[in-house]
């Protein structure tokens, strides 16, 4: 498991945690709060992350957590 945070462009604050799967798929669990209240929680999959090198997994992994809160929202 790995660990990442950021906040998003509509201003919620996320901590999530993602580990590696079979098939190069990455799954995520994160938690959204704004000004430290809970707000949501979502879980998602990036695929097709073999040729991701590991250094960029971390960005990758962020701008889906980002995308799905924001177009949830």
């Amino acid at each position: 498991m790995a660990n990442v945070s950021g906040k998003t462009e509509n201003g919620f604050t996320y901590e999530a945690e993602y580990e590696q799967a079979k098939s190069g798929r990455i799954n995520w669990t994160a938690t959204y709060r704004r000004g430290g209240d809970f707000c949501g929680m979502r879980h998602g999959r990036v695929e097709e992350s073999v040729d991701t090198p590991p250094a960029q997994i971390d960005a990758v992994v962020k701008s889906d957590i980002e995308d799905t809160w924001v177009r949830a929202s």
